[in-house]
């Protein structure tokens, strides 16, 4: 039975960082994959991940920004395009050939708010990157994860996952009017889906999945918003300079790397799993009658239900392996 949406009073919050939460474990031995893993938090997951001696293998599909990013690092970068299913097989193959077991696979990648872009499936991009591409990986990776006997899985969402449920009936922006707010919004709840659905496949292999909101945090994610768009949602100040200040609810990058981090390694979760995290602890439900459609910066803490039903994550597994032709029956 999945574990029940409430903290587990894990002693770290907001203000925890990446460092904080990994201090006294010790991951010499394990090997760990992070998406995204050059950019944003993703360098501080790797550098925690690094310094807590795992080996770290960063997909990267800019190797040139992956080597500037990570210089000093000993992570090995591996090229790879989660818009491209190919490279996706391509790079799983690669690892698999090795025989390893796959100890952590942090996807942290992803793309929010772009302008309506179609991969050459014809997907809907942040649909296909944010989700269909990690759910792609993942399954190759199975055979992996599962020869680690207690493997995790975390996958980065969001609080946009409040702006949009699943469509299933339209999730490829076919006939509704493109919201690249929307698409972003759907897209980060199939990520809590995707790990729902995961974790109640893999538990029975010692395969736990988790997914993650990690705080509000100005990167490079944030490069379709305007100026305006930022300064809007309190993300920058009057000179245009990020903001990390956690009593106006933002983080740095140390703070937004601590609850993938703690996903990833905390023992509290040693036989938990499907949840959906936040602060370095599992997020409480949020109530039906919340609103939840503002893009404001005073959104509260919490889950939707629509991220958390079984009944919608299996029926994204099913979607997703229609259009990714892949299962875990294949990997």
């Amino acid at each position: 039975m999945p574990h029940a949406q409430s903290p587990l009073h894990s002693g770290f919050g907001a203000a925890s960082t990446a460092r904080d939460v990994i201090a006294g474990i010790d991951l010499s031995g394990k090997n760990a994959i992070v998406t995204g893993g050059y950019s944003g938090i993703g360098v501080e997951t790797t550098r925690a991940l690094l310094d807590a001696g795992a080996r770290v293998i960063v997909p990267a599909r800019d190797m040139t920004k992956a080597k500037a990013n990570l210089a000093g690092m000993n992570a090995e970068l591996v090229a790879m395009d989660l818009a491209d299913p190919a490279s996706i097989d391509g790079f799983a193959s690669a690892f698999l050939a090795k025989g390893e077991p796959l100890h952590l696979l942090i996807n942290s990648a992803g793309i929010m708010a772009c302008p309506l872009t179609r991969d050459a499936r014809g997907y809907e991009m942040q649909f296909a990157t944010n989700h269909l591409g990690h759910f792609q990986l993942t399954a190759r990776l199975w055979p992996a994860l599962r020869r680690a006997q207690g493997a995790r899985v975390v996958s980065l969402s969001s609080l946009g996952h409040r702006y949009a449920q699943v469509d299933f009936d339209d999730w490829n922006f076919e006939r509704r009017e493109y919201d690249r707010w929307v698409a972003y919004g759907q897209s980060k709840t199939a990520n809590a889906l995707f790990a729902l659905a995961l974790d109640e496949r893999g538990a029975p292999h010692g395969v736990h999945a988790y997914s993650v909101h990690p705080g509000r945090i100005i990167t490079d994610l944030a490069r379709y918003m305007s100026r305006e768009e930022l300064q809007r949602v309190g993300g920058l100040d009057d000179q245009g300079r990020p903001i990390a200040d956690l009593s106006r609810g933002m983080k740095n990058t140390e703070q937004g790397a601590a609850t993938s981090i703690w996903a990833a390694t905390s023992p509290l979760l040693n036989d938990i799993g499907g949840v959906y995290c936040e602060d370095c602890d599992i997020a409480t439900l949020m109530p039906d009658d919340e609103v939840t459609a503002t893009r404001s910066s005073s959104l509260s803490s919490g889950v939707r239900r629509w991220a958390t039903d079984p009944v919608a994550a299996r029926r994204l597994w099913a979607l997703s392996e229609v259009l990714t032709g892949v299962s875990l029956g294949d990997a």
